[in-house]
């Protein structure tokens, strides 16, 4: 399970079928947009309050959408299917009942090699509305997977086909972008394969990372959304549901968030608390999350009964960590051994050496071990949370570590992702920002208001640009606790010769500006990737203005 050789890699082969376009459907928000102002910074533009589309924006399933996708040319095609059902599974010793792709966790892997087109069905067969977003990839905008801003929402019974060029190789993954939906086990590996692979491994290890509540004890992630609202009768900022199509070309529908049209209120839990009291964490400087997760898992295993990956002592062996919790940042570290970062969110970076590593939530790092003689412990620790996720790397005899094992790796040397260089393949030419966008990260664990510059999220929310800018989005943290923002649609460059990412942890107190290239048009997220905060707000859109 989610162990591969590279000569296996090497040689799978996928049936290939020569399908047309699938066209997703009219797509887009309504309401107020933010607009640039003189002096090329963003305003809000709250001239269109009635409900009317912002004029002059790119419309998700618009021309310059259709164009941009031919350029991406027009590969192989891959066919896929993904079914999202309630179901049973064995976390290692603990059943839970919960909503998932298949009967295991997590989803099947996705593979496919850059280059190539994705042609994937998603069956939804649970009893609320879901979609999928493709997190890491550039896709077409109408593809996303965000309901309400650029898709109808996938009503439960129907099926959705999304249809687009790949061509960002990488470790990416898949989850729904609805409510709190991932909070469950709705999640996936994506792996790209670089055609043109310059490493050499003998096996491949695929790690995902979870925090897990959901059917502990009775909880679910709606009523600890609840909770955190103070018992609030929270509808979730989520997203607009476009179940009865837009009132205007483009236009949004009802509210659903975590409640609304087809889903399921959140019923009071009849279980334990889980809001999180006191988890400080001095790396993550200050509060380090608001949610008592009962379990960390390791795909889809606890630290009691955990996988186990074998090798031979000697063996290369190249691991793609994901993190794929919702509340929870990870310090991963290999007993024994010193891993060797190659990438970061799936682009190179100049290869560097360390003990342990720093994962936010959706961050994902690539990293190469030489396998030693022995047994020995892959410990994910939760950050400021006193509780780990445990998986075995074994090559030889000897007892299997404890479910509490602490590597003394997790202590050594830390890498962080504004440590890192980007490869030269991926960096960014030198160049002065044509636009430059202010986001303000501020809230409070006490009134759990999360926003970016105080507008809590609206899919009429508008932060423009246009294609062939160079844009820079300076986020500052004025809260008390720490956001990993992910950019939709993009990859972003960190600054003096940083990685290429699309998540990136801001630190409380911190300022931190990134750029990108308005390559890919339409209209974009922005958001926290705490499920809790941006779903309580932290979220908005980026649009592209029509030339």
């Amino acid at each position: 399970m989610r162990t591969h050789s590279r000569r296996a890699l090497l040689g799978a082969g996928i049936a290939v079928a020569g399908n047309g376009l699938l066209t997703a459907c009219a797509t887009g928000a309504s309401g107020s947009g933010r607009q640039a102002g003189p002096d090329g910074k963003n305003v809000m533009d709250h001239s269109h309050d009635s409900g009317d589309v912002p004029p002059g924006y790119v419309s998700p399933d618009g021309p310059e959408v259709a164009e941009t996708e031919r350029r991406r040319g027009a590969g192989p095609v891959r066919h896929y299917s993904l079914t999202a059902a309630e179901t049973r599974l064995d976390l290692g010793g603990r059943t839970v009942r919960t909503w998932a792709y298949g009967d295991e966790l997590p989803g099947k892997e996705l593979r496919i090699t850059a280059g190539d087109r994705m042609a994937l069905t998603l069956a939804n067969h649970l009893p609320q509305s879901t979609t999928l977003h493709w997190h890491g990839l550039a896709v077409r905008n109408d593809m996303d997977g965000v309901p309400g801003l650029t898709q109808r929402s996938v009503k439960p019974g129907a099926t959705f086909d999304y249809h687009f060029a790949v061509t960002d190789p990488g470790t990416h993954w898949v989850h729904p972008h609805y409510g709190v939906q991932l909070d469950r086990g709705l999640y996936t590996a994506l792996i790209v394969e670089d055609p043109r692979e310059p490493l050499s491994y003998d096996q491949e290890w695929v790690v995902m990372i979870d925090d897990w509540l959901d059917g502990i004890d009775g909880s679910t992630p709606d009523a600890v959304l609840t909770e955190l609202h103070h018992g609030r009768n929270h509808h979730g900022m989520g997203h607009e549901d476009m179940d009865d199509g837009p009132r205007t070309r483009g236009g949004g529908g009802t509210t659903h968030g975590a409640h609304g049209k087809g889903g399921q209120a959140a019923a009071p839990s009849d279980g334990p608390s889980r809001v999180l009291k006191d988890a400080r964490s001095r790396l993550l400087r200050g509060i380090a999350g608001d949610v008592d997760h009962p379990y960390h898992l390791i795909n889809g295993r606890t630290a009691e009964d955990p996988q186990t990956f074998r090798a031979r002592p000697g063996d290369r062996i190249r691991i793609r960590f994901i993190n794929a919790g919702s509340d929870t940042c990870y310090r991963v570290a290999l007993g024994g051994h010193r891993m060797t970062v190659t990438h970061t969110d799936g682009r190179p970076v100049e290869h560097d050496t360390t003990d342990a590593l720093l994962i936010g939530m959706s961050e994902r790092y690539d990293v190469m071990i030489t396998a030693k003689d022995g047994v020995f412990p892959l410990t994910a620790l939760a950050e400021g949370k006193q509780r780990s996720a445990l998986a075995v790397l074994r090559t030889g005899s000897g007892e299997a570590p404890g479910p509490s094992v602490r590597p003394k790796r997790l202590y050594g040397k830390l890498v962080t992702a504004d440590r890192l260089r980007a490869a030269e393949s991926v960096r960014a030419v030198s160049r002065r920002p044509d636009r430059t966008i202010d986001m303000t990260l501020s809230g409070s664990m006490k009134r759990f208001d999360w926003s970016i510059n105080r507008e809590p999220y609206s899919s009429s929310q508008r932060y423009a640009v246009e294609a062939g800018e160079r844009v820079r989005i300076t986020f500052r943290n004025h809260s008390r606790m720490w956001h990993p923002m992910h950019v939709h649609g993009h990859t972003f460059t960190l600054p003096d010769g940083g990685p290429r990412k699309d998540t990136m942890m801001v630190l409380p107190g911190r300022r931190i500006a990134v750029d990108f290239d308005a390559d890919n048009p339409g209209l974009w997220m922005v958001h926290c990737h705490n499920l809790y905060h941006s779903e309580s707000g932290m979220m908005t859109v980026m649009g592209y203005r029509k030339k």
